[in-house]
């Protein structure tokens, strides 16, 4: 399979309602339409393979670039190319997802996360806090440095109303993976999620709402899931 059969696969995929509401959530051109669905199912005839995953994700094109995440070799992919995935992400779906997915499942992430977090660019801010989300998700309690994770916490405490949308959506996303994931952190979480509030950010018209983190992390209580790690960030 090479980049270019690949490409022209997914624009055959293509469609233009579902290229529409990639666009409406704020995807960037170029885009396909593609379901991601159908990018799962070629995500499953190819499994891993790195220098197909780094052709499509320099194509562009966001449909390709989120594939790329799929099929991406979290043991060969590097800083270097984490830190070009993470700036030339076409749109949330990409930077908030593909991205962070790979770079905590590459052990990269703690560090990159820490870097972008403190970028003046809104983005990789977002890719920031989203990869840091899936790292406390993957990564045993025990390897996390969980001083920094609670100073992380208060933090978002007294930045996120102050931040822009995309910043403050994942630094939520962010409250609610480590009261989830982190059960040293729980209570903590759940305490400065009510000081927090509820979030409020621009959602385009879309269906999309900002979770409430308390009452999130509480379904995880209620089910007995907290601290139950996940095996990989991308879904």
């Amino acid at each position: 399979m090479t980049v270019k059969k690949l490409l022209a696969d997914l624009r055959a995929l293509g469609s233009e309602q579902v290229r529409s509401l990639f666009l409406k959530h704020g995807v960037k051109e170029p885009v396909y339409g593609v379901k991601i669905e159908e990018l799962k199912k070629i995500q499953k005839k190819i499994r891993k393979d790195h220098t197909l995953s780094l052709g499509l994700y320099r194509s562009g094109i966001a449909d390709a670039q989120y594939l790329a995440g799929l099929i991406a070799d979290e043991k060969q992919i590097t800083p270097t190319d984490l830190q070009q995935w993470a700036r030339e992400a076409r749109g949330a779906m990409v930077s908030e997802y593909t991205v962070p997915w790979i770079a905590a499942e590459s052990g990269h992430g703690y560090a990159l996360a820490l870097e972008w977090i403190d970028s003046p660019e809104e983005n990789l801010q977002a890719t920031g806090w989203s990869t840091l989300s899936n790292v406390v998700a993957l990564v045993p309690d025990e390897e996390l440095d969980l001083k920094n994770i609670k100073a992380l916490l208060k933090r978002v405490k007294d930045t996120l109303h102050k931040s822009p949308d995309r910043v403050a959506y994942t630094m939520n996303g962010f409250v609610i993976s480590t009261g989830t994931y982190v059960s040293a952190l729980t209570d903590e979480a759940v305490a400065l999620g009510k000081d927090i509030g509820k979030v409020t950010v621009n959602m385009n018209g879309t269906a999309c709402k900002v979770p409430y983190s308390p009452d999130y992390i509480k379904k995880s209580i209620d089910r007995g899931t907290i601290g139950k790690k996940k095996k990989m960030a991308r879904c």
